[in-house]
């Protein structure tokens, strides 16, 4: 293992336990921003560039600021959040062993394997092949995705755009 692979492995698992830990809203989307950056880093290892560019544009940018954006709309802080219970911390402790267990029992049998220096393609991850696999094969599914998407975009703008004394719902 290369000594960058543990630091990003360290650096990943300390920001998501920042995720889970931290007490602030904000500090916590911070923390996810270090998470999804790390785990771009991954990629990047396994020569998938085009997935770690997709992974910081998407998530640690438009999906963060949408994050940001409802956390300051809710205006959380520790005044307005009701007492929970201690059932429920203890529910949530409950659930949360469970799911390791469920985790370590379905891994417990896992055998990884390296790869084969002989067999291994070096290009799998890069763009150009992606894009070959996407406008070869896949066509149809992707002009289907597109044509989904304005349709989306089309009836948003209609929802959105109001007449005077027009009511839609």
């Amino acid at each position: 293992m290369s000594p960058l692979f543990l630091f990003l492995s360290f650096v990943a698992l300390l920001s998501a336990l920042g995720v889970v830990l931290a007490k602030n809203p904000v500090h916590s989307v911070l923390f996810l921003i270090l998470t999804f950056f790390t785990l771009s880093g991954h990629y990047l290892l396994l020569n998938a560039q085009f997935l770690a560019a997709v992974n910081i544009i998407v998530y640690a940018g438009a999906i963060m600021v949408l994050f940001l954006f409802v956390i300051m709309f809710l205006n959380l802080n520790e005044e307005t959040e009701p007492h929970k219970p201690a059932l429920a911390k203890f529910a949530a402790a409950i659930a949360g062993g469970s799911l390791l267990l469920i985790l370590v029992a379905a891994m417990r049998n896992v055998n990884p394997v390296g790869y084969d220096p002989t067999s291994f393609d070096s290009q799998i991850g890069m763009v150009d092949r992606l894009g070959l696999v996407l406008f070869q094969q896949y066509a149809l599914p992707f002009e289907l995705a597109s044509i989904l998407l304005l349709a989306a975009m089309v009836g948003s703008v209609m929802l959105g755009k109001r007449e005077t004394g027009e009511r839609n719902f």
